[in-house]
């Protein structure tokens, strides 16, 4: 049977640990594309649409994050992908947090960029369910515009911000609505942190308003073994603003789990 999700699989099946990458609200998988790029030529590099985005079917009405990651496990079943290093950023990193959780030792690293492990709050709660009403009603160019200029930091690439722009548009509104509800029902991953024992990466621009700096240092402070890089010049999405930078941190990471152990 087919997979659900629509994704990308580029680079060699080898002794490497791959890497799956979990993209954001309301992005797609290209979000990761120089990632992706400077990846694969040594590694299997995993990129799925999740539920509701870029190419992958819409279900209207609340998805969870639960369901997310249960997503993201069953295409891992279908690709044979057995153990890997799971980055997200953003809501793709509390998806990663629950897949974390949910998979186990299948996870052998741990990246989470721009992101925070706390519950929503009872305003969070009712921001979001106005924000999905809002999609729904209006769309999505308008939030799009919105949000632009805090997606990214102000020096960004013109490039980079139309990328940003592309993805948030094209995003169905169903589809961004459906994981607003459920992200607005997220449990505390902090527990989550506190007993994940794999090795992390806790990554941040310097610049990020969505999840500041303070965010990431608090997720450091939980996990057992992580390190902590927090990149300048960048707002929310430092792996599109800063691409070097973060692919130089991710490369030392990937380097530090393979010297470590065996693969």
């Amino acid at each position: 049977m087919p997979p659900f999700l629509s994704y990308a699989d580029k680079g060699p099946v080898s002794g490497r640990l791959p890497l799956v990458l979990v993209h954001g609200h309301p992005f797609d998988r290209t979000m990761w594309d120089p990632q992706i790029a400077e990846f694969s030529a040594g590694r299997r590099v995993i990129a799925p649409d999740l539920r509701g985005y870029g190419a992958s079917p819409v279900t209207p009405g609340t998805v969870r994050l639960s369901r997310h990651a249960r997503d993201i496990g069953e295409l891992l079943d279908f690709l044979g992908v057995d153990g890997f290093v799971l980055a997200g950023l953003s809501m793709g990193g509390q998806i990663a947090m629950e897949a974390g959780d949910l998979l186990g030792d299948r996870v052998r690293g741990l990246v989470l960029a721009d992101t925070f492990p706390d519950p929503e709050t009872p305003e969070g709660r009712r921001a979001r369910g106005a924000m999905a009403d809002r999609l729904l009603a209006e769309g999505m160019r308008g939030y799009a515009d919105e949000v632009l200029e805090k997606m990214v930091a102000p020096c960004a690439d013109p490039r980079v911000k139309a990328h940003v722009h592309r993805m948030m548009t094209a995003t169905s509104p169903q589809g961004a609505a459906a994981s607003l509800r459920g992200r607005a029902e997220r449990p505390d991953y902090r527990p989550v942190l506190a007993r994940f024992t794999a090795p992390a990466l806790v990554v941040a621009g310097a610049d990020d308003t969505f999840t500041p700096v303070s965010d990431a240092e608090a997720m450091h402070a939980v996990l057992p073994d992580s390190r902590l890089r927090v990149v300048e010049k960048a707002a929310h999405l430092p792996n599109l603003e800063r691409p070097e930078e973060f692919n130089r941190e991710l490369a030392l990471f990937l380097e530090s789990l393979e010297t470590r152990e065996p693969v």
